[in-house]
C-alpha cells in the first residue's frame, strides 16, 4: 500500500512538472526558438545529461539488448516526437483550447489499449475519474467560453497528440515488463527522441540562441532537468507499482499547473469555469486513487 502511495506522488510530482513547462516555453518562443525546435533542445539536454550521469554513476544501465530496441523507438518516436508534432500542428489549426482538450482523450485512449494490451481493470471507478479529469481539462483550458475555430486536420492532429501521448505509457510499461531500469528508459527515450526530432530542426538557430548568454544555457539546461528528466523518471517510477490508466489520469494535474501557473505568474484571467475544472481534476484524481 505504501509502494502505490508512493507511486501515486511520483506521477503526480511529474504531472505537476510537465506543467511548468510553459515557464520555459515561453521564454524560449520570445527568442525565436520554435515549438518543434524546442522539442529537441529538450531531448537533446536530457539525452546529453543522462548519459553522462549513467556513464559515470551506473555504467550497467547504459546496457540493453537489441530485440528490446522497439520499446525505445516506441517511446521516442511514436510517442514523444509524434506526440510533439501533432500537437503543435493541431495548434496551428485549431487554437491552444481546441488542442489541449483533444491530447486529454489521452487517459480513455491509455485504459482501452491497457484493457486489450495489459488485461488492466476497466472499472467504473476509472470511468469516473476519466470523465471528471476530462470535464475538468475542458473548464480549464476555456474552451467553452472562447471563439475557436475547428477543422477536421485540426482534430485529427489533436486525436493524433492524444494517441502519441498515451503511448509513453504503454511502451513503457513493455521496457518496464523487459526489467529496465527508469533511468535507462528514460535515457534512450530522448536519445530516441533527440535523432527523431532533429529533422524538423533548424539546429543553427538553437544553439544561436542558447549560446548566445549564460541565460539561456541555464534556461536550456532547467527545461531539460526539470521539466523533462525529473518528470519522465517519477512517471516511469510510477508505472511500477500504478497500472497505465490511472497514471494517465493522475498526470492530468497538468493543465491545472499550468492554469495556476498563469494566474499568478503572467496575471492570467481566473474564471468560475476554471476554478470548477480544477476541483473536477482533483476530484477525478481522488476518484481514481485506491483507498
Amino acid at each position: 500500500m505504501k509502494k502505490q502511495i508512493r507511486s501515486f506522488l511520483y506521477i503526480l510530482l511529474s504531472g505537476i512538472l510537465w506543467g511548468c513547462l510553459g515557464l520555459f516555453v515561453r521564454t524560449l518562443n520570445n527568442a525565436g526558438i520554435a515549438s518543434m525546435d524546442i522539442v529537441f533542445l529538450r531531448a537533446a539536454v536530457t539525452a546529453v545529461a543522462m548519459i553522462l550521469y549513467l556513464f559515470i554513476f551506473h555504467r550497467p544501465l547504459l546496457r540493453i539488448r537489441l530485440k528490446d530496441i522497439w520499446c525505445f523507438m516506441g517511446t521516442g518516436i511514436a510517442s514523444i516526437t509524434f506526440f510533439n508534432f501533432c500537437y503543435f500542428k493541431a495548434i496551428v489549426l485549431t487554437s491552444l483550447s481546441v488542442a489541449a482538450v483533444l491530447l486529454y482523450t489521452a487517459p480513455a485512449i491509455v485504459m482501452i489499449l491497457s484493457y486489450i494490451l495489459f488485461h488492466e481493470s476497466f472499472t467504473a471507478r476509472k470511468g469516473i475519474a476519466i470523465a471528471m479529469t476530462f470535464v475538468g481539462c475542458v473548464l480549464v483550458t476555456g474552451i467553452l467560453t472562447e471563439h475557436n475555430s475547428i477543422t477536421a486536420n485540426g482534430i485529427l492532429y489533436g486525436m493524433g497528440a492524444g494517441l502519441g501521448y498515451a503511448l509513453y505509457s504503454i511502451f513503457g510499461r513493455y521496457a518496464i515488463e523487459r526489467g529496465y531500469h527508469s533511468l535507462t528508459i528514460t535515457c534512450y527515450t530522448f536519445i530516441v527522441t533527440a535523432f527523431a526530432s532533429i529533422f524538423f530542426t533548424n539546429v543553427k538557430n538553437v544553439a544561436g540562441v542558447v549560446f548566445s548568454s549564460p541565460e539561456f544555457v541555464l534556461l536550456a539546461l532547467a527545461l531539460g532537468l526539470i521539466c523533462t528528466v525529473a518528470p519522465y523518471l517519477l512517471y516511469t517510477l510510477g508505472l511500477k507499482e500504478v497500472d497505465n490508466s490511472q497514471a494517465a489520469i493522475i498526470a492530468s494535474v497538468e493543465p491545472v499547473t499550468a492554469t495556476v501557473i498563469g494566474l499568478f505568474v503572467y496575471q492570467e484571467s481566473i474564471t468560475i469555469a476554471k476554478i470548477l475544472g480544477i476541483v473536477l481534476v482533483l476530484g477525478g484524481l481522488a476518484v481514481c486513487q485506491k483507498k
